[in-house]
């Protein structure tokens, strides 16, 4: 089952995928500046948030679920905009369903294998898994001595949500996660040539979205434009959410 969170009424439709150890509600304030043009679905990932668990973890089988989700909302045409993991799994569904995507948004990341980051981040999430602080402040104190970035820590104690016993645990699919990492790093299984108009945009100071990347890019969106913003890291859409809302309003309804 896909969590899915609507704003607005209008037509064509925009999908948004979070990254990995996102949620919906991480896109709540930019999908309202977009619901001014466009009917917003922010959908939560296998794995994350409201959604089922998954496993095993691929690509094809992520893209699938959310196909499935598509169907029985009868949305047969729409946008899709995706951020790092959810770029990867939006580029899954435009190679596996060509015919529903009218435009792709693929935010700082590419189609690419990449070199494991998140170690120390599993470790101190599987922590609070298993010690069930009794308070936010617990749990950022828990996750400090893995992830020293208090940024990065409050983007991830998002995912807190309150047991019956009054404990805290985390609304992630940990084990499926920690199981699919291999996968969540590997590139995305795609056809060469897909036609789709895409465009990428890369944060200046991310390493996710490098030249060396141009030509594996190309191979499968052709039709892909790059954009970057400046002074901004991998987290664009958090960093400048108005350019970034901008940037994408401009690209899907010029």
């Amino acid at each position: 089952m896909i969590y899915a969170k609507q704003y607005g009424e209008g037509l064509p439709p925009l999908v948004v995928i979070h990254g990995l150890f996102g949620n919906a509600d991480n896109w709540h304030s930019i999908a309202q500046k977009w619901a001014e043009h466009f009917t917003v679905y922010c959908l939560d990932l296998p794995n994350h948030g409201r959604s089922s668990g998954l496993a095993p973890i691929t690509f094809p089988a992520m893209a699938k679920v959310i196909n499935e989700w598509l169907e029985e909302n009868q949305l047969s045409q729409f946008y899709l905009l995706g951020h790092s993991l959810g770029g990867k799994v939006a580029m899954q569904l435009a190679s596996d369903y060509p015919e529903k995507v009218l435009k792709l948004v693929v935010a700082d990341i590419a189609p690419v294998n990449y070199t494991p980051s998140h170690t120390e981040i599993f470790k101190g999430l599987k922590e609070i898994d298993r010690q069930l602080p009794a308070t936010r402040k617990e749990a950022d104190q828990i996750l400090a001595q893995f992830e020293p970035n208090i940024g990065v820590r409050q983007f991830l104690l998002k995912n807190l949500q309150r047991q019956d016993n009054g404990g805290h645990t985390l609304a992630l699919g940990l084990d499926n996660l920690m199981a699919g990492y291999h996968t969540i790093l590997s590139a995305p299984l795609l056809s060469d040539g897909i036609s789709v108009e895409t465009l990428f945009i890369k944060g200046e100071k991310s390493p996710y979205i490098l030249p060396e990347h141009q030509s594996a890019t190309l191979k499968f969106f052709p039709n892909a434009t790059v954009k970057m913003i400046p002074d901004t890291g991998h987290w664009l859409h958090a960093e400048k959410p108005t350019t970034f809302a901008s940037l994408v309003r401009r690209f899907l309804a010029p």
